[in-house]
């Protein structure tokens, strides 16, 4: 069990936090330490709610790199989040829910486009483009 466990802390690149007392963590490191958990329990489906909350860039690129490796190796992923372009990056197929209701679901460009995702979010179209091209 200790193997398991340090070796899903090492490919998070966390090993560093093997030591550390949970409660003494920051939020990003607590949250990778939950994945590493989650993982250690070898899962045929990871289910995952918001995996990047309170993670700094870098933690977050970290998360979805290891959730579209484990993808990869054939993991059933199951996750939400607020990020649409996290989902449109590790995500092969996405349901859009939103005001009571499910809004589309299928293949993520084709489904979280700037239409779609302004009604959900209640803003313009023009600025989902833009924060979705990276450009103001």
């Amino acid at each position: 069990d200790r193997a398991m466990a340090l070796a899903c802390m090492e490919r998070l690149q966390i090993s560093h936090l093997a030591a550390c007392r949970y409660t003494e963590l920051s939020g990003g490191e607590r949250q990778l330490v939950l994945i590493a958990r989650a993982l250690a329990q070898e899962p045929a489906l990871l289910v995952m709610d918001e995996p990047t909350a309170s993670l700094d860039f870098g933690n977050q690129i970290r998360v979805l790199e290891q959730i579209e490796a484990l993808s990869a190796q054939g993991m059933a992923m199951l996750l939400s989040t607020h990020q649409p372009e996290h989902g449109l990056r590790v995500a092969s197929r996405i349901a859009l829910l939103g005001h009571g209701r499910l809004l589309g679901v299928g293949e993520p460009r084709a489904v979280a486009t700037p239409a779609a995702l302004a009604e959900l979010y209640d803003v313009s179209e023009a600025a989902i483009a833009a924060h979705l091209s990276g450009s103001r």
